[in-house]
């Protein structure tokens, strides 16, 4: 695959606003599928199908910490994916709102 066909897929992966507020979130630390669900205000089979995309397309990784998983950016693989993340708006009130909410460790 060449470059422009990877920044395709990149952008077809961005087009999403639940995925794009994923990234955003993300940006700001890493979080675990119930904070997002709680962020995002969606189902959590949502957030996983929008999350498994974004870690097939490269763009997020995962950190198992017990039985919890916490999803972080993979910004190493995609470097224009910080050019782009710097374009959109902070999400870190809606972070700091959830931190009441954050799943146990």
């Amino acid at each position: 695959m060449d470059e422009t066909e990877k920044m395709s897929e990149i952008f077809k992966l961005l087009g999403d606003k639940t995925r794009l507020t994923i990234l955003a979130l993300l940006k700001e630390r890493e979080c675990c599928v119930c904070e997002l669900v709680d962020i995002l205000q969606t189902s959590q089979p949502n957030v996983s199908q929008h999350i498994r995309k974004l870690k097939a397309g490269g763009l997020v990784r995962e950190r198992r910490h017990g039985q919890w998983i916490y999803y972080s950016l993979n910004q190493t693989s995609h470097p224009a994916l910080e050019q782009i993340l710097g374009l959109l708006p902070s999400q870190s009130g809606r972070i700091e709102e959830s931190a009441l909410n954050k799943c146990p460790i």
